[in-house]
């Protein structure tokens, strides 16, 4: 059993930044594979970036964030952080910290077992 706490949520201008993180407990976090997903009001959740617990932590973005968003773990801290620059306001959302057990950055939800509550993140344009 895994159980993740996301924070860092708030409201930022558009071009601006926010830092997400998620807590992670219960489990090995070094064996993990670490994932941030969004969900925006009546859309489907999708994927925003991926982290590997493997050697090397490789790395899986979507085309969306790519170039915004980072994606970087601390395994010492069992902690996985989000850093969002140059944000727009189609990246306003909650954002979800997922964990999956398979060592693959994957960008399918149904690839990760544990999920957290949630974080908003909103954008003022």
């Amino acid at each position: 059993q895994v159980q993740l706490v996301e924070s860092g949520g708030g409201l930022v201008q558009t071009g601006g930044s926010l830092s997400l993180s998620c807590a992670a407990s219960g489990r090995t976090f070094s064996r993990i594979t670490m994932s941030w997903f969004r969900q925006a009001p009546e859309k489907e959740r999708e994927f925003v970036a991926a982290i590997s617990w493997r050697i090397g932590g490789s790395t899986n973005y979507a085309d969306s964030v790519k170039g915004r968003f980072t994606i970087s773990r601390d395994n010492a801290k069992n902690t996985v952080y989000l850093q969002m620059n140059n944000l727009e306001p189609e990246d306003a959302a909650v954002y979800y910290c997922a964990a999956g057990l398979t060592g693959v950055p994957s960008n399918r939800p149904g690839e990760y077992d544990y999920w957290g509550q949630g974080t908003q993140v909103t954008v003022s344009s």
